[in-house]
């Protein structure tokens, strides 16, 4: 399941470039000193990733308690069917109304990122991505219903942490060179994405059914229980 994390990164990070690719762009890299853009780049994508990591521990926490009361198979059989309607329904995301004061968070962080790119400070570029990681994202959401279905909050930590390991590489690109992809290429690239969530998505239902395959639809540890219970009268 955690592969499926860096799938969502390499492939979705062609959707992070029209998100987050205007920011970016816009990074006060210093260009003149190629050693010194690159640990400014780096930073920034710490931030990012740290911001995953945070928000991905507390959906991992999330899924623990769903686990320890015996929830863990329905809740990645729901991850999974919310992830296909998202997609054959996308505006229905549209629809989901966000509460007033995540409305106000998110325009305190987007105000925050504009005071940030005028300065040229050690901790900028850190502070950039760490904001740049609280901004909505589509891509970001659907990795956290993956964080959630790994029950562990270090688990929905990593999971995050490889979705951001992911998107690394393309976002380095686009900072360095600008938008190299050519439109055409960015579409077919696009269309791939709905596909491959719906593909995660069905996964995660597998993995909730239980049907006793290995590493991807094991039984429940509560049914193996019983049938060692069982085995041993």
């Amino acid at each position: 399941m955690l592969l499926s994390a860096l799938i969502f990164g390499l492939l979705g990070s062609f959707h992070c470039i029209g998100m987050c690719g205007p920011i970016a762009f816009i990074l006060p890299v210093d260009r003149r000193n190629q050693t010194k853009a690159f640990f400014q780049i780096l930073s920034y994508h710490f931030g990012r990733i740290f911001t995953y990591a945070l928000i991905g521990l507390l959906f991992g926490l999330l899924g623990k308690g769903f686990y320890l009361f015996g929830f863990q198979q329905q809740v990645s059989i729901i991850v999974g069917i919310f992830m296909i309607v998202l997609i054959l329904f996308p505006k229905l995301s549209n629809k989901i109304p966000l509460s007033k004061e995540i409305s106000h968070i998110i325009l305190k962080v987007k105000s925050s990122l504009g005071k940030e790119l005028k300065k040229k400070g050690n901790d900028t570029f850190f502070t950039l991505g760490f904001l740049n990681g609280f901004l909505p994202c589509g891509l970001v959401y659907m990795a956290l219903f993956g964080a959630i279905t790994t029950s562990s909050s270090l688990y929905g930590s990593i999971y995050m942490m490889l979705f951001g390991l992911g998107t690394i590489p393309l976002m380095t690109i686009f900072v360095y060179l600008g938008n190299f992809t050519k439109n055409g290429f960015r579409k077919k690239i696009q269309k791939v994405i709905p596909i491959m969530v719906v593909f995660i998505g069905v996964l995660f239902i597998v993995r909730g059914l239980g049907l006793g395959i290995p590493y991807i639809s094991p039984e429940p540890v509560l049914q193996n229980a019983l049938t060692t219970v069982s085995g041993c009268h």
